[in-house]
């Protein structure tokens, strides 16, 4: 680690409480304390004693431990990392930390959903924040993005609205964490240039299997500022290590029951177990010369600039690789603002953007008490402070000599920056113009970007977006409602419009509407994305019972953990199992407490005394079920295939004895006895790095 990651770790030490264990309870004034189970009082059963002070401070205290919560992307996770470029950059950003390949810049990261409190579920259809804050050695950094592209609406005064709508009905507080309702899809209805956002929104990119393995966007187009002042367009884009990939709809609802935390202990885990999330920083770079050269405009937040016009090239990576020691103290108080930027990055006239940089500065003031939120140990900058300002709620820096400039009195100091170029300064940019509010007529295209999502997806992410249509507007209870978003939808794709209206019981949109956009993207689909990446961190359920063959289990729990899979035996009950050779195998989980859900993969392994697990094994059958409906990787050695068999999955082929490994959609068999093969345990690996397999017949045991 370099030593400006060394720095922040010890600015944050001297911040630190003091160890528990060094020594007897006190006040916060230091006073030591003998007994804190009673309140001074006149007596045993009398009136307790304004003069306790200890009782005061400590309910005092408590009365005011919570802030408000973030009005939006209050539910979150973070953790700290660092990040260093690939090669120089200076030929289109003088920023420092993207420079020196050798030079580790550290980061924290917050990961959110937008529109829950912080009590809501991980796993709810949503936006995922993705903010990042880079400690450079010229000052804080932050880009603070999503993990959609493009965002609902295009002005930031519409902000207020689109939340207003988005958030929870105002007679009742009705759906938490959730965007079916009313006054959402009214809101949509109305206002089409938040149909690209929807799409993305309906689509299984709003439910990801893990932070891990999530996609961020900039969102905006930004400006990079080399050394000669020269700008360059640009757009952001974190692609994971691990891949892109999300969860189904009803594997989300029940991941809400079985573990609402599912996405924040995945992050904790993690990192605790040395799995170190990475992602890799690319961008789209635009010359000024072609700001014009496209059919839609840059400046507009509800865009995409397709890859084949603008290919995304990697500058940097980006690895997390430490827990918060204090959730409240650091994820829960880090402050994020766009307009925290360095020398070399500047902002263009975006009004979603120019908006954002007001709104984030005053969040900040009122969520943390005033303005010196910035002192607190995870926000506070590793480059020198030398300011003016002072005073205010919270202010922790004792301050010397003058405070005002010009002065003599303290020899001219902080004195200007000198004119070397170290200095921000911003991108000297041409604007005139009257004084009107009145919306470009190049951000007018509401529906070619839309329905250049629509047609880029896979069949099955089609089928997924149109279930998911059904699904929100059928919790809408306004019927006018259901048929004006139907009527939107028709100007993007009849056929999906067509579709959803069936399904809502409302009339399909007249006419065969031509559709706004024959285009289509691969980078815009998970089918393209998700690729045959590395195992590491998937989690594989083992399900055991008496009679297992403990030295099937070993030798493929040997193969799969040294790539780096989670494995987990589970079984009827907690504690032990049986094993063939009379032993006893530990069991990791009782299957009524977790689901396939929560696994990537499911390992059925046999035994000579029986089928483990049982088919008349309810909760067995009902995993595995599960997990061959959601696309999932499953595996049978020996007995353990007749439980696939059971489930008579139709036109998959699983061995028999005249097979000895059958890998088909996913489902991998070995009928011979005695340990797994080489051969059987490739299969799986590749099986559970392509993760899902959609187009499985059904099962009907």
């Amino acid at each position: 680690m370099s030593s400006s990651a060394d720095r922040k770790d010890q600015q944050l030490e001297g911040f630190r409480a003091e160890d528990p264990a060094s020594g007897p309870l006190t006040t916060d004034q230091g006073v030591t304390v003998d007994h804190t189970d009673d309140s001074l009082a006149a007596g045993e059963r009398g009136p307790t004693l304004m003069e306790d002070f200890h009782f005061r401070e400590k309910l005092t205290r408590f009365d005011h431990e919570r802030i408000p919560e973030r009005v939006v992307h209050a539910r979150g996770a973070g953790a700290y990392g660092y990040f260093e470029p690939y090669e120089s950059c200076a030929e289109f950003t003088r920023a420092a930390f993207l420079q020196d390949p050798a030079v580790r810049t550290p980061v924290f990261v917050r990961f959110s959903t937008v529109q829950g409190p912080r009590g809501s579920a991980d796993t709810v259809r949503d936006v995922r924040g993705f903010a990042t804050k880079f400690y450079t050695s010229e000052g804080n950094y932050d880009l603070v993005g999503n993990n959609f592209p493009v965002f609902f609406i295009q002005d930031g005064i519409k902000f207020p609205d689109f939340v207003h709508a988005v958030k929870p009905e105002p007679h009742n507080d009705i759906p938490t964490g959730a965007s079916a309702h009313d006054t959402l899809w009214d809101f949509v209805s109305l206002q089409p240039e938040t149909l690209h956002a929807i799409m993305w929104l309906m689509s299984d990119r709003a439910i990801p299997r893990s932070y891990r393995m999530m996609q961020g966007f900039g969102v905006h187009t930004f400006r990079f500022v080399n050394a000669d002042g020269r700008g360059t367009f640009v757009k952001f884009h974190w692609k994971p290590r691990l891949g892109v990939h999300s969860l189904v709809w009803d594997e989300a609802q029940e991941c809400q029951g079985r573990d609402p935390d599912f996405n924040r202990r995945d992050l904790w885990d993690s990192i605790e177990a040395g799995e170190y999330p990475e992602w890799e920083l690319g961008v789209q770079l635009v010359p000024e010369e072609d700001e014009f050269a496209f059919d839609f405009d840059l400046l507009d937040a509800t865009k995409i600039i397709p890859e084949e016009q603008v290919p995304v090239r990697p500058i940097g990576r980006m690895v997390l690789d430490r827990n918060p020691e204090n959730f409240f103290a650091e994820t829960e108080q880090v402050a994020f603002h766009t307009a925290n930027v360095v020398p070399g990055i500047d902002f263009t006239n975006d009004p979603l953007l120019q908006a954002r940089n007001f709104s984030y500065l005053d969040t900040q003031l009122i969520r943390l008490g005033g303005p010196n939120f910035s002192q607190l140990p995870v926000n506070r900058p590793l480059a020198p402070i030398r300011t003016n300002q002072r005073d205010g709620y919270h202010q922790s820096t004792v301050h010397r000599g003058t405070n005002y400039f010009p002065n003599s009195l303290g020899g001219g100091c902080p004195a200007h920056a000198g004119v070397d170029g170290e200095a921000i300064t911003h991108y000297a940019e041409r604007v005139d113009g009257a004084k009107i509010r009145r919306r470009s007529p190049s951000f007018q295209d509401h529906y070619s970007q839309p329905a250049l999502f629509w047609n880029s997806m896979a069949d099955w992410e089609k089928q997924h977006i149109v279930q998911a249509f059904r699904f929100e507007l059928g919790k809408v209870e306004t019927r006018e409602i259901r048929s004006r978003t139907v009527e939107q939808l028709a100007h993007v794709d009849g056929g999906l419009a067509t579709q959803v209206a069936r399904g809502i019981g409302v009339a399909e949109p007249s006419g065969a509407a031509e559709a706004a956009s024959k285009l289509s993207t691969p980078a815009l689909s998970l089918e393209s994305l998700g690729g045959h990446g590395p195992i590491r961190t998937r989690r594989v359920a083992v399900l055991l019972t008496d009679g297992v063959d403990a030295q099937q289990v070993a030798s493929v729990r040997e193969q799969l953990v040294a790539q780096g899979a989670v494995m987990e035996a589970l079984a009827a009950t907690d504690g032990t199992v049986a094993t063939a050779d009379g032993e006893r195998y530990a069991v990791d989980r009782a299957l009524p407490t977790v689901a396939s859900v929560l696994y990537d993969a499911v390992l059925l392994p046999g035994g000579p005394t029986g089928t483990p697990p049982v088919t008349a094994d309810p909760d067995a059958m009902r995993f595995v079920r599960g997990a061959y409906q959601h696309g999932k990787p499953v595996a049978a050695l020996g007995s353990g295939v007749g439980v696939l068999s059971a489930l008579q999955p139709e036109g998959v082929r699983l061995s028999t004895e005249f097979h000895r490994v059958v890998a088909d959609q996913g489902v991998i068999t070995d009928t011979s006895p005695g340990t797994a093969s080489t051969e059987f345990v490739q299969a799986f690996v590749d099986a559970i790095a392509a993760h899902r397999f959609w187009n499985r017949p059904p099962v009907h045991g």
